[in-house]
């Protein structure tokens, strides 16, 4: 009969925080409720595309926000692997129409902060009052979001990422 080990194998992932779509549903819900507590009121919520994106939409149909808008950020490469600086990407977000108007920027997860740093001072040198939503934040984070659901120093998957892109054959 052999002992059970509690150590895990050098090539087991490491521990992750799971967010189901049942639980995304609940959290974005939440966050919303949390802005409308807050008073502020946002004219226009702009997603840090890709991973704000679905979150950005349920957060505006809960705040009944109808303006929305995305901006195209390129920062991590995969886990724990990512660019020297976040980078921009076309299309390009009208900032300049955003001046004197009340923004939401939303993004999946304040990690390093960095992206959210970069478009928050974006956004702000067109004028915007902006305030930061995310599902998730980190210790190491330079940006502590405005809105946050949960603190985790764990690696995130997330239900619209949990699987592989698809492939053709």
């Amino acid at each position: 009969m052999t002992t059970p080990t509690t150590e895990l194998p050098a090539s087991f992932p490491p521990e992750r925080e799971v967010l189901d779509w049942e639980e995304f549903g609940r959290a974005s819900r939440e966050l919303a409720v949390k802005v409308v507590e807050s008073a502020f009121r946002p004219d226009i919520v702009v997603a840090v595309a890709r991973g704000g994106l679905l979150l950005a939409g349920s957060v505006a149909y809960a705040l009944g926000t109808r303006n929305c808008g995305s901006i195209n950020v390129e920062f991590y490469t995969g886990i724990d692997e990512q660019l020297p600086e976040p980078v921009l990407h076309p299309p390009l977000l009208d900032a300049p129409a955003l001046s004197g108007k009340n923004v939401l920027l939303v993004d999946d997860v304040s990690d390093s902060g960095r992206t959210l740093a970069m478009v928050l001072e974006l956004l702000q040198a067109h004028g915007a009052t902006v305030k930061t939503l995310t599902l998730y934040s980190k210790s190491r984070t330079v940006l502590a979001p405005d809105y946050v659901w949960r603190d985790t120093e764990r690696w995130i998957t997330f239900p619209w990422s949990a699987l592989a892109p698809l492939t053709a054959p």
